[in-house]
């Protein structure tokens, strides 16, 4: 009787999934990637049928060409969706990196970078008083050895040269966040390259750059090789920092709203899957170590995957439960605020030359509205509203104490001393007069302790 049962049940679940597929627009879909454990959503959903369970067939790519080479093809439509850094999609659609407007359906995850440095560098910053243990730990041990190579140098000063994985990627924003933090002026005091991420280790050890920000497993390569240390995480710089969205264009969206969905549903599953159980983590690490995906050994994705992280090379690896979010505490829904904080980073490093409405911008590309339709058809649940202030809770402080707060974008984007702007703040103030509401979530883990700083959270 019950394996009769169970038969029926798996008939009406084919037949449900059947119809599913018959009214999307567009079934067969390409989804591009970078080789970084924080693609798991994307994999996941892939290797564990939640792509196929809404009618799906999903081509999932790895990117060879960088993110420079994802973007191209999501805006070309080589890649219906696309892996991307959270700036990237906001950058199109303001025409600095292609020309297009892409949106960000959802966040993938919170966190999941790290600053490494090589280990002659470190020598020389212990030198000036650096304790390495020390979380979170700033730098001002590095803005002492760059003073003193200025003295000793004089007019004939080589800046020191470090590696990022994109001129919008979080990772290029959070390594001049740290270093500006203690008066080191990044463009003036140092060179910072893009690579692409897979890239990092070898440049470093080659000694092209003294190092570099980027997401796992690409730290750890380096201090598992005991060739540097990573000192720093993007959750030492800034709590539950957003990372990276699932990106596509407006258009598509606008053709395809029903297969958007559906793309969003087996993605936000796959997230609430990988913070369900630490078990869960560790099934993800052996699939992303497959060649098609990250390719990188299992004791390499376990170091961040599993709720540690090894900061210093011959150490022991040290717990950090929140390294990688990708559900608990809304990390996959698309705050208008953390849009917004890149359009800051933006302007404070000269990347936009124009005054613009930076409300209109960020509604423009991030999408809250279709992720709440989605969130409640997979049992998601969503924060108080898209609009928040960071810096003024427990789990989502800045290093340096600082309060983002979006009613203030403009002055917070003049308020660190160091910025090299191109518009002027009263430019930017006459086109950004607006108001928003915002409000404060609670730090939550309804999807399992996984991704979790205190198990006292776990709701499930």
């Amino acid at each position: 009787m019950l394996k009769k049962i169970i038969s029926i049940g798996l008939g009406l679940s084919l037949v449900a999934t059947s119809l599913l597929a018959t009214e999307l627009e567009k079934k067969e879909l390409t989804i591009g990637f970078i080789a970084l454990t924080d693609c798991a959503p994307i994999v996941i959903a892939q290797e564990k049928g939640f792509f196929k369970k809404y009618g799906l067939d999903v081509h999932v790519v790895k990117e060879g060409g960088g993110w420079p080479g994802i973007q191209q093809k999501v805006i070309s439509g080589e890649y219906d969706f696309s892996h991307a850094l959270a700036g990237m999609p906001i950058a199109a659609t303001l025409g600095i990196n292609g020309n297009a407007n892409l949106q960000a359906v959802l966040s993938l995850d919170f966190n999941g970078n790290g600053i490494t440095f090589g280990n002659n560098i470190i020598k020389e910053m212990k030198k000036y008083g650096m304790d390495e243990t020390k979380r979170p730990l700033g730098s001002q041990s590095l803005k002492k050895y760059i003073d003193a190579k200025h003295k000793a140098e004089g007019s004939n000063y080589q800046p020191l040269s470090f590696g990022m994985v994109h001129p919008v990627s979080t990772h290029n924003y959070e390594l001049r966040y740290w270093m500006a933090s203690s008066g080191i002026v990044p463009d003036r005091d140092t060179t910072i390259k893009p690579f692409p991420p897979p890239t990092m280790p070898s440049n470093l050890i080659a000694g092209n750059i003294e190092g570099y920000c980027v997401g796992e497993p690409w730290n750890e390569r380096i201090v598992l090789k005991k060739k540097g240390s990573t000192l720093v995480t993007n959750y030492d710089i800034w709590n539950n920092n957003p990372e990276k969205v699932l990106q596509t264009r407006a258009d598509f969206i606008e053709k395809n709203p029903k297969t958007t969905k559906a793309v969003m549903k087996a993605i936000l599953e796959a997230q609430m899957w990988l913070d369900a159980s630490w078990e869960n983590r560790k099934e993800a690490a052996k699939i992303l170590s497959k060649p098609n995906y990250v390719k990188a050994p299992v004791k390499v994705l376990e170091k961040s995957m599993t709720g540690t992280f090894q900061y210093l090379k011959g150490q022991d690896s040290e717990p950090n439960p929140m390294f990688n979010v990708f559900a608990n505490y809304y990390a996959a829904y698309p705050y208008y605020s953390h849009g917004m904080w890149f359009i800051t980073q933006m302007y404070r490093w000269g990347q936009i030359d124009k005054a613009v409405d930076m409300k209109k911008v960020i509604e423009s590309v991030y999408r809250p509205d279709l992720f709440a339709e989605v969130a409640k058809e997979v049992g998601y649940s969503l924060p108080p509203s898209a609009w928040k202030k960071d810096g003024v809770d427990k789990y989502n402080m800045f290093m340096d104490g600082k309060v983002w707060d979006p009613n203030k974008a403009v002055e917070y984007i003049f308020s660190t001393g160091i910025d090299e702007s191109k518009v002027s703040k009263e430019e930017l103030l006459k086109v950004n007069k607006w108001t928003v509401k915002t409000e404060q979530p609670n730090y939550v883990c309804p999807y399992g302790p996984a991704g979790c700083a205190d198990p006292k959270y776990v709701t499930k």
